[in-house]
């Protein structure tokens, strides 16, 4: 793929793009026509670079046609750009060009409309995460989306030196955050490796300019010792019985981006990274992959630790070749074993269904999409999802396995908790325990490559709401958190009854079986809704009471009762309240009251176990945090590196009406961002909810209360 990506840099007319489509896909009437039409209705208009627009839509085909010889593909290219940018509708590319080729375009288009001339730092975050959400939820259906805006982001980064300098950061930071990891899920290296390259050069230039510095002045001696073991290794295998014609081996020096990730993750300079240089071997059979190694280790010293097997255990993308590293000559290479049709898959991902779909004798794991589903049927925000699926697209891959043999391909840092729920969502709602090798274990243990996990169950669903943020995949935190929001509503619905139950305590004749028991569910957070279903139940049951009785039900009224931070509201005179060592509630934590016959009373989280069994059979009472106290918090921000962004975020707080208690404020020495420590207090109790109004102006690495309940 190098080859086009150099011919498309060079590129900057008409016929020559249209030329180096040609070179990829046979033409037709309907390419031909198409063609005709992209100029037609770009002829007017230029890109940064001075060259006619229509020169874009006709290379982003060329690198369509390159990777899939798709004809609809190739013809949606060529008009992905039509409806945004001319007056041509998505009903006439529908009548004109076919209604698969439209809803391509279509999606295509929906994805590109959300631009800002001069976007603030906020706003153009808010851009990448709904973006992000748009680009995945679009190509849900047809992943074809997917692969032609990739091709549209490489021409975009080859011709980014024409575009002002923070538009250069802007587009390179999406590219490497949104679509080389989406490339890297779909398959396709050739298309991440690109674009990793092209957004480290934009976003850390010094970097990759002394590693570029670097291979260009050792680039004789590096291919002198790599053309030397790869002779070696090929009259190995020859002395074998493999022929020249059998088997297909290259060499390289890795990409800019992937040395520079190994000299981050062992803190090291380039001088010191041994394994700059990388061999691939090609065979016909699976069997010779083993055969081809066996030869490898039996003769080269192998890094028994640097060696996996994705022939036996493919990656979820489809992704199948055998990984070693061996000494040679104090050097050391990686090598990459694979087949003729896995390297198809290896460099095409998903692009090779349809570049090999006619060739029957092609036989090649076609990727699975299953993470694209999981990831975007989501009622996360945004900025959640945007998150949550960043990490989950880009990480690295484990694989587990079930006792019976079942495989499991899970993110690092999968926890045995997400391995249940990728079983199936009952099994991880009712895991209470699992054992890893045979070995009990804590169900949050983080799983390595090959461990065997099995999952006890319990008889009912076990609600672990506070481990949302401990489990890694999105699976697992869309499981727990509807399985939560589920108990959340019974436990309102129960605890809603309870306290209108403790009010009218003394009147045994008074039924609440014709209140509707949705209405229960909102008494313990809206003190104004309580307060009107007590007048109204009085109401209604005051006409069979005596005079007496009349007189004492008029005058109930729920009285404030102040404890420290807490709040609590009662008809009737309580002694004390304290907190029960069961559980630990924080201020902002949603709390429940529970009050004995003495009149005691006692505070838990409304999710204590504890709590649950006594709230069936104990007195309970509307409870809040007080809110005329300021509540302490400290918070982590990162900020991009621009002029007046501290002053925004210190307005913003000030507006919210924050008192700043510290600040420290500096740049991370290995990015361009900057990162601010702050504690500050804010007359609000609600965690969650002043967390979800920063969030609307600032980027938030971490965020924690100051103090909590026992305060």
């Amino acid at each position: 793929m190098s080859e086009i990506f150099d011919k498309i840099k060079q590129i900057r007319d008409i016929d020559t793009a249209t030329a180096l489509l040609k070179e990829n896909i046979s033409f037709d009437n309907i390419i031909d026509k198409t063609i005709q039409f992209c100029i037609t209705a770009h002829h007017d208009q230029y890109r940064k670079s001075k060259e006619p627009y229509a020169v874009h839509p006709i290379l982003v085909a060329s690198l369509v046609a390159s990777l899939t010889r798709d004809n609809v593909m190739v013809v949606a290219a060529l008009l992905h750009d039509v409806v945004e940018d001319t007056d041509y509708d998505i009903e006439y590319i529908a009548e004109n060009f076919g209604q698969d080729v439209a809803s391509i375009v279509n999606g295509l288009t929906k994805i590109d409309q959300l631009k800002s001339d001069n976007p603030t730092s906020y706003e153009l975050r808010s851009s990448k995460t709904v973006t992000f959400r748009k680009l995945l939820v679009a190509s849900i259906d047809d992943v074809r989306i997917l692969v032609i805006k990739l091709c549209d982001r490489i021409h975009n980064m080859l011709t980014l030196e024409y575009m002002p300098s923070v538009k250069q950061i802007q587009v390179a930071q999406e590219t490497m955050i949104v679509y080389a990891p989406i490339a890297h899920r779909l398959g396709i290296s050739s298309i991440k490796n690109i674009l990793e390259d092209l957004s480290f050069y934009f976003l850390y230039n010094k970097e990759y300019q002394k590693i570029d510095d670097y291979i260009t002045t050792n680039q004789t001696k590096l291919r002198v010792s790599i053309n030397s073991f790869v002779s070696r290794i090929v009259l190995l295998l020859q002395l074998h019985g493999y022929s020249k014609d059998s088997i297909d081996i290259t060499s390289r020096i890795k990409h800019h981006y992937s040395i520079y990730l190994k000299m981050q993750r062992k803190g090291v300079h380039i001088d010191e990274v041994l394994d700059l240089m990388a061999i691939r071997i090609v065979v016909d059979k699976p069997i010779d992959c083993y055969r081809v190694l066996g030869l490898l280790h039996t003769n080269s010293k192998p890094l028994i630790s640097r060696f996996k097997d994705y022939v036996a255990l493919p990656k979820e993308n489809g992704y199948q070749t055998i990984h070693t590293t061996v000494f040679n000559h104090a050097k050391i290479y990686e090598i990459q074993i694979r087949t003729f049709d896995m390297h198809k898959v290896a460099e095409l991902g998903v692009a090779a269904h349809w570049k090999y779909k006619d060739h029957s004798e092609t036989s090649f794991l076609k990727p699975s999409l299953g993470w694209l589903q999981g990831l975007s049927i989501s009622d996360k925000s945004d900025e959640q999802f945007y998150d949550d699926a960043r990490e989950e697209l880009y990480s690295d891959e484990i694989v587990a396995y079930s006792p019976r043999g079942d495989i499991y391909t899970m993110p690092r840092g999968a926890t045995a908790y997400d391995f249940a729920y990728f079983v199936h969502s009952d099994i991880g709602n009712k895991a209470k325990g699992c054992t890893i090798n045979e070995i009990s274990k804590p169900l949050l243990t983080q799983l390595l490559n090959g461990d065997i996990v099995s999952i006890s169950l319990a008889q009912k669903n076990i609600a672990r709401c506070s481990w949302i943020d401990m489990v890694k995949t999105s699976r697992a935190k869309k499981s727990i958190k509807l399985m939560c929001s589920n108990k959340n509503r019974k436990l309102d619905i129960t605890n809603g009854e309870n306290i209108i139950k403790t009010i009218f305590r003394k009147y045994d004749n008074i039924s609440f079986e014709t209140i509707n028991k949705q209405q229960f569910q909102h008494i313990p957070k809206n003190l104004q809704l309580l307060k009107s279903i007590k007048n109204s139940i009085a109401r209604e049951y005051i006409k069979d009471l005596s005079l007496v009785a009349k007189f004492k039900l008029e005058k109930i009224a729920l009285k404030p009762h102040s404890f420290d931070n807490i709040v609590l509201y009662s008809n009737f005179k309580l002694k004390s309240l304290s907190f029960d060592h069961c559980c630990h509630p924080k201020i902002g934590d949603d709390i429940i009251a529970i009050g004995d016959g003495d009149r005691n009373i006692t505070v838990h989280h409304k999710m204590c176990d504890k709590a649950i069994k006594e709230g069936k059979i104990c007195y309970m009472f509307f409870v809040e945090w007080a809110k005329e106290k300021l509540f302490g918090y400290s918070v982590k921000l990162a900020m991009p590196n621009t002029k007046g962004e501290l002053a925004s975020v210190l307005t913003y707080l000030s507006n919210l009406g924050a008192n700043i208690l510290h600040i420290a404020y500096g740049k991370d020495k290995n990015s361009q961002t900057q990162y601010c420590d702050m504690e500050f207090e804010v007359d609000m109790s609600n965690k969650t909810k002043l967390r979800q109004l920063l969030e609307q102006k600032m980027k938030i690495v971490e965020f924690l209360s100051s103090e909590d309940a026992y305060k």
